[in-house]
């Protein structure tokens, strides 16, 4: 799903040449060793202008921060490990993000080139910071994060979104990147949010993630189209567990979910192509009422199979809720569900067709 400007996008940048794991410093790399003092962000800051496209940026921790990290693009950041590298911010500092793509901090018209994050634990610290906003905020394409550890944020954990500081939007797309096995704890707001106000954040992977107390959605997407949804644990959040927005060819499986407050998985689908939800664990053992696993189709006719969910409820709640929204129609292929100790194991709206699929 790329537009010109995204493969223009694409044969104009080249991948980091060196997105390593976890280990020694490579050639390119430039290692800052923080002193757990307020001017650590200003010394990463340093280190990352004064780098060239390539390097590997590694962080010695613990760090304590006041200022926004700055992600330029074409760049790795590591870690020594998530428990060596924390980076903390300070209290009173209420941060817009502690780190950022530079295309959100300047403003930019175009997504940023990718970068790399790896093996650091951020440290939001909201109770010291009740006016700042992220932790970890991304606008570029290509992006690869994995193996972070990030606790307390205000607002969102990890926010990928199409607009800028000052709510420029992309005016091309934003694809192909990578969000896999970070935990993600205790964020005011969503645990991981998808942020599009037009057709740009699509074709991602979100896998392997847990996401526990999120304020309101665990995963909360405004534009799921393309994205293959995998693996994830999400637990005890305040609203519904998994948000995705706008499917278009796109894959929600093998999620567990356990206890969430509204919705189990709430999705909304396009009508061209088709969409798959399969073998996710949704149960809700705490007890009170709500929706396991929600569909309703955006326009025209969706297209959606759901097989081998698992859903469990405490006696109260819908199971399956098959709806046409503002669609003309909505054809789901349910089969191998098993739903039990609901209310109402399954509704299905007017213009919804349900079947055993072929």
């Amino acid at each position: 799903m790329f537009s010109g400007l995204a493969l223009l996008a694409l044969l104009g940048s080249s991948v980091p040449a060196n997105g390593l794991e976890s280990g020694a410093p490579a050639a390119g790399a430039k290692t800052v060793a923080c002193a757990n003092t307020r001017d650590d962000d200003e010394k990463i800051n340093s280190a990352v202008a004064a780098s060239a496209d390539g390097d590997e940026i590694v962080i010695d921790g613990p760090c304590l921060i006041d200022g926004t990290i700055r992600l330029r693009g074409q760049r790795s950041y590591r870690g020594q490990s998530r428990s060596g590298t924390v980076i903390q911010q300070a209290d009173g500092a209420n941060l817009d993000a502690m780190l950022a793509s530079d295309s959100y901090l300047d403003n930019a018209p175009l997504t940023g080139d990718p970068v790399t994050l790896r093996s650091l634990n951020l440290i939001a610290n909201r109770a010291g910071n009740p006016n700042a906003k992220d932790a970890l905020v991304l606008r570029s394409w290509g992006t690869v994060v994995e193996d972070m550890e990030i606790l307390q944020a205000t607002r969102h954990g990890i926010r990928l979104t199409n607009l800028s500081a000052n709510g420029t939007p992309l005016n091309n797309t934003q694809v192909n990147g990578r969000i896999a096995a970070n935990h993600v704890v205790e964020s005011g707001g969503r645990g991981i949010f998808v942020e599009d106000t037009r057709n740009s954040v699509t074709d991602w992977h979100l896998l392997d993630n847990w996401i526990a107390g999120a304020g309101s959605d665990g995963i909360g997407m405004d534009n799921a189209a393309g994205w293959n949804i995998h693996g994830n644990h999400v637990y005890d959040v305040g609203a519904t567990a998994i948000t995705a927005e706008r499917l278009f060819g796109s894959m929600i499986g093998n999620n567990y979910i356990e206890n969430f407050a509204t919705t189990g998985v709430r999705i909304s689908v396009q009508g061209e192509t088709a969409s798959t939800i399969t073998a996710n664990r949704i149960f809700k053992l705490t007890g009170g009422s709500g929706v396991f696993l929600t569909v309703r189709v955006n326009y025209g006719t969706g297209n959606l199979a759901v097989t081998g969910n698992t859903i469990r409820g405490n006696g109260a709640g819908t199971g399956l809720d098959y709806q046409n929204g503002q669609g003309t129609g909505l054809v789901v292929a349910s089969t191998g569900n098993l739903v039990t100790e609901v209310t109402t194991p399954r509704a299905t709206g007017p213009g919804v067709t349900v079947t055993a699929g072929v």
